[in-house]
């Protein structure tokens, strides 16, 4: 019996080439500001039209700033970013989501909530977090800027067919654990190559009692251990979810892809490449200590010892401690910091802000600490305001941004600066990655609020 993924695969086989690549048509396509600009120019030097233009959709997010968004962007190269992809959309004659326009946002949060994502679906951007889409039951993975004019001049791709792995994770998550905990988890287990080469299919009772936020989280961070993508199959979470949106089926179509969505799973005679099982009594939240999302441990968790870390380890070990500032065996729980984040296309929609709100109601921002809320786009932005969320965060000391990926990536305004620690929701702790110098330690919107009230790292389990 076929998994999920060759379902959707073979589906979408156009041809198979002997001793090649597979080419795969593609449904969508999304497209922002970075990667994009030589695509457009390379279709140009050809002469060549978008094939299905109505399937290709454009916003920028990357470059846009948090505020004053109805101003020129000052950064000339952000500007030029944002301008040239305005051109190109009028050029090619694409849907363009402008800039400080109620469709714009992150391109990874936008598309599921306007239903342009869909069950079945193969979904493509010159972004590797597009994995974050396969929370709606498709395939869904980042392509190279060459990747992207291919697909706009033929609406097809070339690809090798990755292997499949299935995650299972069983049990009911702890209070306090938020599906970015399962994720970082996940990857302090499988480390940032474990799951290379393959597509990772999220299963078990643990990921069928998330909601489309967290499985939007979870699979957002596939890419970050190594996989080509992760995807959760539909259930009734997902059709609820998006039912009634913009781009979602009506009336009689809905019915029918209803009917087709349901057939979206994988056998129970389906056999996998690889196959691995969690119990999630047995995750915690957690935070990043090194720089890459996979040095992680449980907030109450010591940083290994040298004697902890393979040999052939150890170089690299010690090099990302002494850039983060950190001691082998040390604890981070009670370790000052000076930034928090909440945002991204990781954990920037509005289920991460009422977490957030959760905690910081009826308490005060430290004094120390510089805190960015940039909702993931305009949609969840009137959202907070509806659900009053804006009045208890600013109550308790803080502002919310304009739409925008922000402190995810040093590429706009929202940069920390050296030296500085930063409680981050986002996806990827780098050196350098949110600011020269930068010290990110990756954590779910429940930490990162408790670290903004007490200007320290903080089990949020203490305040709830």
């Amino acid at each position: 019996m076929n998994t999920l993924f060759d379902k959707i695969w073979d589906k979408h086989v156009v041809q198979i080439i002997e001793g090649g690549p597979t080419q795969l048509y593609i449904d969508r396509l999304y497209m922002h500001e970075v990667t994009s600009p030589q695509a457009f120019a390379g279709m140009r030097e050809r002469g060549l039209k978008c094939f299905r233009p109505k399937q290709i959709f454009c916003m920028p997010d990357h470059n846009t700033p948090t505020h004053d968004q109805d101003k020129s962007i000052e950064d000339p190269v952000s500007k030029k970013q944002v301008d040239t992809l305005a051109k190109n959309c009028e050029d090619f004659g694409l849907t363009h989501y402008a800039m400080n326009t109620p469709d714009n946002g992150i391109i990874h949060v936008v598309g599921p909530e306007k239903g342009l994502s869909l069950p079945g679906m193969t979904i493509v951007c010159g972004d590797s977090h597009t994995s974050t889409h396969g929370a709606m039951g498709a395939v869904a993975f980042g392509i190279g800027t060459s990747e992207v004019e291919m697909v706009m001049a033929s609406q097809c791709i070339l690809q090798q067919k990755p292997k499949s792995m299935r995650i299972n994770i069983n049990g009911s998550l702890k209070k306090g654990v938020t599906a970015k905990d399962v994720a970082l988890y996940l990857m302090s287990q499988l480390t940032t190559s474990g799951a290379t080469g393959y597509f990772v299919e999220y299963s078990g009772q643990t990921v069928r009692e998330m909601s489309m936020e967290g499985r939007l989280t979870l699979c957002n961070l596939s890419i970050e251990m190594g996989a080509r993508g992760g995807f959760v199959a539909p259930d009734e979470t997902t059709f609820q979810y998006i039912k009634g949106k913009e781009y979602a089926p009506k009336g009689e179509e809905w019915e029918k892809a209803l009917a087709y969505w349901r057939t979206l799973k994988s056998g129970d005679d389906a056999v996998f490449d690889k196959e691995l099982y969690f119990e999630a009594e047995d995750i915690e939240p957690c935070v990043t200590y090194g720089t890459n999302p996979g040095m992680g441990i449980g907030i109450r968790e010591s940083i290994p010892t040298m004697d902890e870390i393979p040999e052939a380890g150890r170089a690299s070990f010690r090099k990302s401690l002494a850039y983060m500032g950190f001691e082998p065996g040390e604890k981070l729980l009670g370790h000052p910091i000076d930034y928090v984040f909440l945002g991204a296309c990781t954990n920037g929609r509005i289920e991460d802000f009422r977490a957030f709100a959760s905690i910081v109601e009826g308490k005060q921002k430290a004094e120390n600490v510089v805190a960015w809320l940039v909702p993931g786009s305009w949609t969840v932005r009137r959202q907070i305001q509806e659900e009053g969320l804006d009045k208890i965060l600013q109550a308790a000391g803080f502002e919310i941004r304009q739409p925008g990926c922000s402190a995810c990536l040093a590429m706009n305004d929202d940069k920390v600066p050296a030296g500085k620690y930063s409680v981050s929701t986002s996806n990827r702790n780098f050196e350098g990655r949110q600011g020269p110098g930068a010290r990110t330690i990756l954590a779910s919107p429940l930490v990162a609020a408790a670290a903004a009230i007490t200007g320290k790292i903080t089990d949020p389990r203490d305040f709830l």
